[in-house]
């Protein structure tokens, strides 16, 4: 087929929940979805989590009906004619729609040194290489130890790997955690096994007699097995930048999702939307919000002409301690600690002028809820107006 009702561009959660998003409302549109990887979409939290500790593999993927659905994998878009309303990809081909999702979400930031030396962890096959490697080697170095470095440190560390954390900050989580936190999870890691360096500033990672050779500028190097690093991605924007769309920190979509192109949307970790509950755009790279994200996408890709209002959630497992989050987590912002038992189970409030822009659930379950509604509000708050208010 050449021409389709809709196509979505991307794999990922966001584009697989598109799917089911157009088909409550389109039950025979004919759909095209386009991914540069070799997979059917799939949640991403387990690469990092439980697929480390006994997950299985087949239960990943998204629940997608794949009937009446055309998909192209190992496949780039070249361009995009929002005119003609036809793509170009790199088999060659060339389709036209009627909708078009964006939902290319990000590639992984890499670093400007061990080109060679160093393994990322964003796909499935990233994950496939790295537990190939942990069969055969023994000590890994972490570079970084934000969300994905401090998860992925914490299971490597379970399944019995010497690990390393190189982090250029001053350490576990400290530009989500206020000091004293992140001090506790400094010493937390350092008591699971974890070697925690802060204040690391890396000059180079070569490889010397098959090991890896990470140099420091203060002079010294230390030789380790493997380097995964985790600093974040970059939203892939470049398509929608090359076809005119308005992009400045991802692609900037309207409340019912569209970009400044009527008839394209993006979803998903690419997308810089507004948010009424925190009154200002966002961007937002997490499964909550993709999947939510680009449901909502694809119904109104469907003429469902929906508001995109909600307030997605994060979460993170770091040994025996996890967290649940919504909003914004900045330890430059004022928090507001209530604590049950101090750093095992309590709730973060974080600040501005007087209203909670963003709360963390530490050891505090199934309160997301609740949560938004405190963010909602709009309320101005004391710091004892804030003790037990979640619990």
């Amino acid at each position: 087929m050449e021409n389709y009702t809709y196509i979505l561009v991307g794999g990922g959660m966001a584009a697989g929940s598109a799917i089911s998003g157009i088909r409550e409302i389109d039950t025979s549109g004919s759909i095209l979805m386009i991914s540069a990887e070799n997979e059917l979409p799939y949640n991403r939290p387990p690469l990092s989590k439980k697929l480390w500790f006994g997950g299985a593999e087949n239960e990943i993927y998204l629940d997608i009906n794949q009937n009446d659905i055309d998909f192209l994998l190992n496949t780039s878009v070249l361009s995009i004619n929002p005119d003609l309303k036809r793509i170009a990809v790199s088999s060659g081909e060339s389709f036209s729609y009627q909708k078009l999702l964006l939902a290319t979400g990000g590639e992984v930031r890499r670093l400007q040194f061990g080109e060679n030396r160093i393994q990322y962890l964003r796909t499935l096959a990233d994950y496939h290489l790295l537990r190939e490697l942990t069969e055969i080697q023994d000590h890994f170095a972490v570079i970084g130890a934000g969300f994905i470095g401090s998860e992925i440190a914490a299971a490597l560390t379970k399944n019995g790997k010497n690990v390393t954390v190189l982090e250029s900050g001053a350490g576990i989580g400290w530009k989500v955690f206020p000091e004293a936190m992140e001090q506790f999870l400094n010493s937390y890691y350092a008591d699971h096994g974890v070697n925690v360096q802060k204040n690391i500033a890396i000059t180079s990672v070569d490889d010397e007699k098959g090991q890896a050779v990470i140099r420091f500028k203060n002079g010294n190097s230390i030789n380790i097995d493997s380097v995964i690093a985790g600093v974040g991605i970059t939203p892939n924007e470049s398509l929608a930048a090359d076809c005119g769309l308005s992009v400045k920190d991802g692609i900037h979509v309207n409340e019912i999702l569209q970009t400044s192109e009527p008839t394209i949307y993006a979803a998903g970790d690419i997308a810089n939307f507004y948010n009424p509950s925190l009154e200002r755009r966002i961007r937002v790279e997490h499964a909550d919000n993709a999947k939510a994200m680009g449901k909502a996408a694809g119904r109104n890709m469907a003429d469902a002409n929906e508001p995109y209002s909600y307030l997605p959630l994060f979460y993170s497992d770091m040994f025996d301690l996890g967290y649940e989050a919504v909003g914004i987590l900045d330890s430059r912002l004022n928090i507001v600690e209530d604590w049950d038992e101090k750093y095992k189970k309590g709730v973060l409030y974080y600040m501005e002028d007087e209203k909670v822009v963003g709360i963390l659930l530490w050891n505090v379950w199934d309160k997301s809820e609740a949560a938004r509604e405190v963010i909602s509000s709009g309320q101005s708050y004391s710091a004892g107006d804030l003790k037990g208010l979640i619990k």
